[in-house]
Parts: C-alpha cells; structure tokens; sequence
C-alpha cells in the first residue's frame, strides 16, 4: 500500500488515539515526537538525500525534530536530484531520498535505491520566471521569452528545474527548445534536447543547480531565469517577474521514499511521517515557499 494511503489512516488513528487520552486523562502514550515512545531512538543518526531548493527548509526542519527527538543527522547531501542518483548508483548510503522530480524518483526505484512501499509525494512547487532585484523587467511571459530579446539561464540535464523548464519552452511558437524524440511540453522529458535553431540558440546559460541560475540572474550574467517560486524565498536575491503555465510543464512534486539499503528504516520513515504531518513542520515548509502535496 502507497504511502498517501498509509499517512490517511494513521493520522486517523492518531486523532482516536489522543480523543482517547483526553477522556481517560491518560497522558503516556502521545505520538508527538520527544515523548516516551522516541526514547529508544535518541541515538539515531539519519543520512538525508534531498533536492537542493529544499536545504533551507530542510535545516530548520531536522534542527526541530532533534530537539524534540534526539534523533539526529549526518551531514545531509543537497544536489540536483539526478546528481543524487548518481550517488546512490556509485555505493552512497542514504536513509531518505528526496527529489524534485517524479522522473528521477521512478529512476530510483527503477534501479532499487528506495523501498517502493514508502514512497509519497511530499511537496508541490511552481516553475516562476526570476530577474535581478534592480531589473525593470515584469510581467514576462513565454510569449516574451520566444521573442529572444533576452539571454535565459535554466538547469541542466540533471536539475529537474531545468528539465520543466525545457518542456515549457517547447510549447511556444516558434518552440525555444526542441526534444531530442520530437516530444512537446509535458510530454517530454526535458532532458536531451537543443536551443540550436530557435530563437533562444546562443542565449541560454544552463547551470549545474538553480542556486547557480538564480545568481546568474543576481549579477546580471542573463537578463532572466527560470527556477522554482521556492528558490526566491531560499536565495533572496532575484525577484519574481513571471510564472510559467501549469499546463507547459509536468506537474512538479517531490516525491520522498525510505532508501532501500538503510540500517534505520523505521527512524527513517518515522521522520518522514513527522516532517508531513506535524504543525510545525508544515509552517516551516510553507514559510520556504512549500506547499505539501
């Protein structure tokens, strides 16, 4: 059974279970993190994988769950989700594997990196269109974009930013990238693929994670850049100056899965189930830009 459908039913529980111990005045048996239940836990240490434009939020989430834990974690690794993969293809070990991109988790699970069984999707995003903070620019669409009036950064290959940005730059007309398999938009997978020919050949800038595209729009280096709303909230030096249709890009989620090789599974996804359901790391999450799947 999924995830989505597990999360369901133990919140459920959890709210008969606390509807319970008010009646009876019980008060041993809460389910928050930190009481007597977690008390084993305390000298758990979790190797977290997760999308770079998560780092901020991530920090502050873990700090909290140490606090009200005693769990704590390894020096978490933040890199474009196809990167993290990579790391994970080459012996890495990793307790939680969050992406940017259903693509690259279904790679993961493809290759047997994360047990199928925990997998869920965690967060949304928006693909938005960013500028310099002392840019003139506003209200740029990709009708604007097409006009190849303007140089662009997006991510490479392996930044599942870049790849939505891809897709929604093969919808317009004349198309600003083209799909190596002739694929449009949502249909493609915005990997392979070219600007040669389009109105964009010779202006594009692709960086290796959006912390690279959104200061390549900081200094000036292009005059836009396409990266998740979350990012302005993260980096603080770009302004939002558009926001990509929904409809030219796949839908973006992070999926978030337990890793198949972990030593802690239950710590794992006891802190997965937290980190998506507790109040306080939900205000953490959306105060960063996140809103939960």
């Amino acid at each position: 059974m999924k995830r989505a459908f597990k999360k369901v039913a133990g919140i459920t529980a959890t709210l008969a279970l606390a509807a319970s111990m008010a009646l009876t005045g019980c008060a041993s048996g809460s389910s928050e993190p930190g009481s007597s239940s977690d008390a084993g836990r305390t000298d758990v240490q979790l190797q977290i994988f997760a999308a770079n434009s998560l780092s901020k939020a991530m920090e502050e989430v873990q700090t909290l769950y140490t606090e009200r834990t005693g769990v704590t974690f390894a020096d978490t690794q933040y890199e474009a989700s196809g990167t993290l993969n990579e790391m994970l293809g080459g012996g890495a070990y990793a307790d939680v594997l969050i992406t940017a991109s259903k693509g690259t988790m279904d790679k993961a699970e493809e290759a047997g990196y994360i047990d199928d069984a925990t997998r869920f999707d965690m967060f949304t995003n928006e693909l938005v269109v960013v500028s310099a903070l002392d840019s003139a620019l506003q209200d740029v669409t990709l009708e604007d974009i097409a006009s190849g009036d303007y140089t662009l950064a997006v991510g490479d290959a392996n930044v599942p930013a870049g790849n939505y940005a891809k897709q929604s730059l093969s919808t317009t007309v004349p198309p600003c990238w083209i799909s190596a398999d002739g694929k449009v938009g949502k249909d493609a997978a915005g990997t392979d693929g070219t600007f040669d020919g389009t109105p964009l050949e010779g202006k594009v800038t692709e960086g290796s994670s959006v912390g690279n595209v959104c200061n390549y729009a900081n200094t000036g280096d292009v005059d836009l850049a396409m990266v998740y709303s979350s990012d302005v909230y993260r980096f603080g030096n770009v302004k939002q100056v558009g926001v990509t249709p929904a409809d030219t890009h796949k839908a973006i989620v992070y999926p978030a899965a337990v890793c198949a090789d972990s030593t802690a599974a239950q710590a794992a996804e006891d802190f997965l189930d937290w980190a998506f359901t507790s109040e306080d790391a939900i205000k953490i999450w959306q105060e960063w830009g996140f809103e939960l799947a």
